[in-house]
């Protein structure tokens, strides 16, 4: 059936063959697509419309568009989950059928800053114990860490003891985190961390802000999290009230 036979909007048609195309292997992960020229005789419609599901598929972070480069197929994410799911670093990668481990950039105690002591009221604070990481997955680096805890809740030495910062809090400070508020943004290449996670100059990066708190709402852990987009996806659910 060629795609002209489909009542549909024509770009809505070439967005789901492409798609198909991708998932039966004719164009693999990281293979660069034809040429437009190429691909929209292939597939009997205008450049135009070919443009169009390109744009679309490129918002979908299924394909990457890198000008007077061509267009590439983008890995699939190895772990997706809805935001509301509050899981660690460590649990993510285990969830996703890899082996967790962390390179270890610093670990140090620090002076809470005014945006620290802000996050963490109304508990008072002086000073945070501060871990920066790169996180990896089967030894490919895929998410940046940057985690500051309540100091007297954490050894400082025991840290690199367990990947886990969620398992570290549990064990020696007797905190078990139960929920975060979270803020997401999206990132361009950032000239420190995009290097350490092997990100393509043209590929984003997710950062999650989180403020974790206990049950009984005490704050103990915040963290910024740069995740490779090629390897972490999140949703959310939204429900009509």
């Amino acid at each position: 059936m060629t795609i002209r036979s489909d009542t549909r909007q024509l770009y809505l048609q070439v967005i789901d063959r492409l798609k198909k195309d991708i998932e039966n292997g004719l164009y693999k992960e990281k293979e660069k697509l034809p040429s437009e020229f190429e691909l929209s005789k292939r597939l009997g419609v205008s450049r135009t419309t070919l443009r169009e599901a390109l744009r679309l598929l490129e918002e979908e972070n299924v394909l990457t568009r890198r000008h007077g480069v061509g267009t590439f197929v983008n890995t699939k994410p190895l772990f997706s989950s809805g935001i509301e799911n509050l899981n660690s670093v460590t649990d993510m990668i285990i969830s996703s059928g890899k082996t967790p481990g962390a390179q270890y950039i610093s670990t140090e105690i620090i002076e809470a800053s005014i945006e620290d002591k802000n996050r963490f009221m109304p508990k008072e604070i002086d000073s945070l114990a501060k871990i920066e990481r790169v996180r990896t997955a089967d030894g490919e680096p895929v998410v940046y860490c940057v985690d500051k805890i309540v100091k007297e809740l954490i050894p400082i030495e025991k840290v690199h003891n367990q990947d886990s910062i969620f398992h570290v809090l549990e064990d020696y400070g007797s905190k078990h985190v139960s929920y975060a508020v979270t803020h997401i943004e999206p990132v361009g290449f950032h000239a420190d961390i995009s290097p350490l996670l092997n990100s393509q100059p043209d590929q984003s990066l997710l950062l999650l802000k989180q403020m974790h708190y206990t049950d009984t709402d005490e704050p103990v852990l915040y963290s910024a999290n740069y995740f490779r987009s090629d390897v972490f996806s999140f949703y959310v659910v939204r429900k009509r009230i």
